[in-house]
């Protein structure tokens, strides 16, 4: 299935939405999205990731990328990911870096 990426802001925090599967030929996409995002000097970045069925190495050196981008002060959250998700970010260390969360309510959370 292909990558569906959409972007909105929401209490100085960007949250991008992801549905399909991040391989190779969709990294690029998203690494369009985390550069506009960052480029908004948000609080956070979240992840929306609960209809994301594959992440690639591709998709992996993205997040990793998001996470320098955005800088040591801004939190990254990956919202509701699939087990399978959550156990590539685990074996790649990627969880180390991010905040796996099960819900998210931009509204609650502190800036």
């Amino acid at each position: 299935m292909a990558l569906t990426i959409s972007r909105s802001t929401e209490n100085d925090q960007q949250i991008i939405t992801l549905v399909g599967e991040l391989d190779g030929a969709s990294a690029p996409q998203l690494r369009d999205e985390v550069e506009a995002a960052a480029g908004e000097n948000p609080k956070r970045l979240v992840l929306m990731v609960k209809d994301l069925e594959y992440i690639a190495s591709a998709g992996i050196r993205v997040l990793v990328y998001a996470k320098q981008k955005m800088g040591a002060g801004i939190d990254i959250y990956v919202v509701a990911a699939q087990a399978q998700i959550v156990d590539t970010l685990q074996k790649t260390g990627v969880d180390r870096s991010v905040y796996l969360v099960d819900n998210y309510d931009s509204a609650s959370v502190n800036g």
